[in-house]
């Protein structure tokens, strides 16, 4: 395995992006004023987040796929990331097994 210099800056400048993103989002939100509709709004980033990198597997994959797409989706509305993530996971892998 060699490694390429160009590539190893390309992983360097990403993190950095990474970081200046996340650490750019927790200074601005010190200078926005939260109200209830604001707070709202904040609180649905993850779930559609999590919506939006899910949603390509539902329509290029089989039902199983696009079944626990579904369940991922209903339980993103009650439960917390984590254990939405883990109804969808569960749900995927039950029907999988079960043929679908």
């Amino acid at each position: 395995m060699t490694l390429d210099i160009h590539t190893l800056l390309a992983i360097f400048a990403m993190a950095v992006a990474t970081m200046l993103t996340r650490v750019s989002g927790l200074l601005l939100i010190r200078h926005v004023e939260m109200t209830e509709q604001a707070r709202t709004a904040i609180e649905a980033i993850p779930p559609a987040v999590l919506m939006a990198v899910i949603a390509p597997t539902a329509f290029a994959t089989g039902w199983a796929e696009a079944s626990a797409c579904l369940a991922t989706a209903l339980a993103a509305r009650r439960l917390p990331m984590l254990a939405s993530v883990a109804v969808g996971v569960a749900t995927v892998a039950i029907l999988r097994a079960a043929g679908l």
